[in-house]
């Protein structure tokens, strides 16, 4: 689960309405086309709840930082997490705060055709009109100097963070930002983590890079470290 790393300013977004939604350790900004709360609340303690309940049952799944096999009756929301894990290369639970944003995201569309769920860091996104989403990176002059441009056809679509120098993130590198856009939220999630990890010096940049280039459903990265700044496949920024 990542913290944020995205600044939580989606509230300025005036044609959406905001609400903040919280479960145990899930912390979710939503914003819709209405207030949702109640909602988004039942959605999101039913996912937490598979999750807890598979968790018993096999606690290596919490625990492991590669990937896992699950049975072919695991929960949708499991099978999902150890996909995405397993192409990153990284345990499971580095796709859970991304995976709740999507699971409890495509939910709500049968209630809002417009969503922006930001979980941790982590965000799932369908827009009807261009979105500019600010970078937060720590110490580098490239924090709240750059932002990403989406554009709505590229959407439902997740765009999820991680870092080594920011927050209370789990991560063996040193990145100030990694950010990874994946039609799925949940691999989003897993590759930034796995990316990150390899990023300990503004050097490393194109290995982490190259990485992103095999794995399957990686749209985009975007990766800083410092004061340099990498970026490979469809990000626009401005």
């Amino acid at each position: 689960m990542q913290e944020v790393r995205f600044y939580r300013d989606w509230c300025e977004q005036r044609d959406l309405v905001c609400f903040n939604v919280v479960v145990k350790e899930s912390d979710l900004y939503i914003l819709a086309q209405k207030d949702l709360t109640r909602k988004a609340i039942k959605l999101v303690s039913r996912y937490r709840l598979i999750l807890e309940k598979y968790i018993e049952r096999n606690p290596s799944f919490v625990s492991s930082l590669e990937p896992i096999t699950v049975g072919g009756n695991a929960p949708l929301i499991v099978k999902e997490m150890a996909k995405a894990a397993k192409k990153a290369g990284v345990g499971p639970m580095a796709a859970v705060a991304g995976a709740i944003a999507e699971f409890v995201g495509r939910d709500l569309l049968d209630y809002s055709p417009e969503l922006i769920i930001e979980n941790g860091g982590d965000i799932f996104m369908k827009s009807l009109k261009v979105r500019n989403i600010g970078i937060y990176a720590g110490n580098s002059a490239f924090t709240k100097k750059i932002t990403i441009k989406i554009l709505p056809e590229g959407t439902p679509l997740g765009i999820c963070a991680s870092s080594g120098t920011v927050g209370h993130s789990l991560s063996f590198g040193k990145s100030d930002a990694v950010i990874v856009i994946s039609p799925s939220t949940s691999l989003a999630d897993a590759s930034a983590t796995a990316i990150g990890n390899l990023i300990k010096n503004e050097s490393d940049i194109s290995q982490g890079i190259e990485f992103a280039q095999k794995v399957k459903g990686i749209k985009g990265i975007l990766i800083i470290k410092d004061n340099k700044m990498g970026i490979w496949g469809d990000v626009k920024i401005s």
